[in-house]
């Protein structure tokens, strides 16, 4: 079966996947999908059939019973039906019940034996099967999984930006860190690419910003968790919206086109980005210029007998940075990942001449 998802025009509205985070009734099941199916908003349909769980005693999904509920509400409302597979037994039951798409969760993308148990099963079946991001930002384990389900002969892979742990993170239950799902695309430049910004947001106030930022970066839709009663959901209950509220979310999303045939549009943009290439070309210059000073510096410290780091220097060059920063517009974020990269690579020319 050739996917929407994967035969997508350059012109074709955003895919829209949704449905309950849990199958927990028929019933429940049936009435949300059915509700998502008259938004006339979402392409495929999805619920938790199996749920991984921290710790033992949470619901951890009705388990394959619940299949035949999606099949039914493929058939009552003519849409595609996903669900996430974590085993070998996830798999084969699902091809059983003639699920038509299968996704890879968090947790199982970070282990490589359970997804080679995935590719295995799936070894000569044509079936869409997209991979989410593991839990941590660990770029190689997504690429991982990703060449594991291509080299068992799927040619439908595709990618789910679902946000990563990380310390200290407050305003998601799981950071975007955009810049890792936007490096798979370049890598993987004509594999669909989602994002859930149900996991990434963990509460309903904030998806719609999430939605709208993926759609402006260029993806190629979300998946988003919907429940005919959000707030009595058996799991992930705050990040759960009703099928009208979803459809009236996706109503206001502003989609954008990669690109135009406007001449006068391409012309701007061009000389846009030749300032951009020429500014790019001095900072690279400057750089440059910067390390062999600090080759110098390194030099003058070997001769006198002086380690490498100096916290106090470093603490007042980060302090005086983040003023700058703040004043020309740049996040304290930008400037402290800057500064580190620039101060480890500094060090690095430091050490090659004292060694």
């Amino acid at each position: 079966m050739q996917s929407a998802l994967f035969n997508r025009q350059p012109n074709d509205k955003p895919y829209l996947i949704s449905g309950p985070c849990s199958a927990e009734t028929e019933e429940q099941v049936l009435e949300t999908c059915q509700r998502l199916a008259a938004t006339g908003k979402v392409q495929a349909l999805r619920a938790g059939i199996w749920k991984p769980r921290t710790k033992p005693g949470g619901f951890e999904g009705v388990g394959t019973k619940g299949l035949p509920w999606l099949k039914k509400a493929s058939e009552l409302t003519g849409l595609p039906v996903a669900v996430e597979v974590a085993t070998a037994k996830h798999v084969e039951d699902c091809l059983a019940f003639g699920v038509d798409i299968m996704w890879v969760g968090a947790r199982t993308t970070g282990n490589p034996f359970s997804v080679q148990e995935i590719a295995n099963v799936l070894r000569g079946v044509q079936v869409p099967v997209l991979v989410k991001n593991p839990i941590h930002p660990e770029l190689e384990l997504w690429v991982g999984a990703v060449e594991r389900l291509q080299k068992a002969g799927l040619e439908q892979v595709g990618l789910i930006h679902r946000g990563f742990s990380s310390y200290g993170n407050t305003d998601f239950r799981n950071a975007p860190m955009w810049h890792l799902p936007i490096e798979m695309k370049r890598r993987f430049p004509d594999m669909p690419l989602l994002c859930d910004p149900s996991h990434i947001c963990g509460r309903r106030d904030t998806l719609f910003g999430v939605a709208q930022q993926a759609l402006n970066l260029g993806f190629d839709g979300n998946m988003i968790e919907s429940h005919i009663d959000p707030d009595n959901a058996w799991s992930d209950a705050k990040q759960q919206i009703t099928p009208e509220v979803l459809g009236q979310l996706i109503e206001d999303l502003v989609w954008r086109h990669e690109t135009t045939d406007q001449h006068e549009f391409l012309t701007a943009l061009s000389g846009f980005r030749e300032q951009i290439n020429q500014l790019d070309a001095e900072i690279i210059q400057l750089l440059g210029r910067r390390m062999g000073i600090a080759e110098k510096i390194g030099q003058y410290k070997k001769e006198n007998d002086i380690t490498i780091l100096q916290t106090s220097r470093w603490n007042e060059v980060l302090e005086r940075s983040l003023r700058q920063g703040a004043s020309v517009g740049l996040t304290p974020e930008f400037v402290e990942q800057y500064l580190a990269a620039v101060h480890l690579e500094s060090i690095t020319h430091q050490n090659k001449v004292m060694e």
